[in-house]
């Protein structure tokens, strides 16, 4: 078993939802942070995870981030199965940047 801590870092260009982390097969990843920063005014700003195993999507955090402002949007660790997807969406596109930190486990 092979522990490796990893950051992606988030550069938000459309208003769609976006990709930013899918968990590799045979591992599992604790989510340590999510942290972003808008660069301009109020920004609405989602962050998605998709359940693989049961094919759902939930949306775990919806916040307005004020202007230049930065924030964690992982209130706590979040544990993730292979195959699992992080998906943010924000409002207002080429506005919000960050990173997410995260610890893969694999088996």
């Amino acid at each position: 078993m092979a522990n490796t801590y990893k950051s992606a870092f988030i550069d938000l260009t459309s208003t769609n939802k976006t990709t930013i982390y899918t968990v590799p097969a045979n591992t599992t990843s604790i989510v340590k942070t999510i942290q972003l920063t808008n660069e301009t005014g109020n920004i609405n700003v989602q962050v998605y995870i998709t359940d693989s195993s049961a094919s759902v999507e939930y949306e775990i955090s919806h916040t307005t981030l004020a202007a230049r402002s930065t924030e964690n949007f992982a209130k706590g660790p979040i544990v993730l199965e292979a195959g699992d997807i992080i998906k943010l969406q924000a409002a207002t596109a080429n506005t919000v940047t960050g990173v997410i930190s995260f610890l893969e486990i694999s088996f």
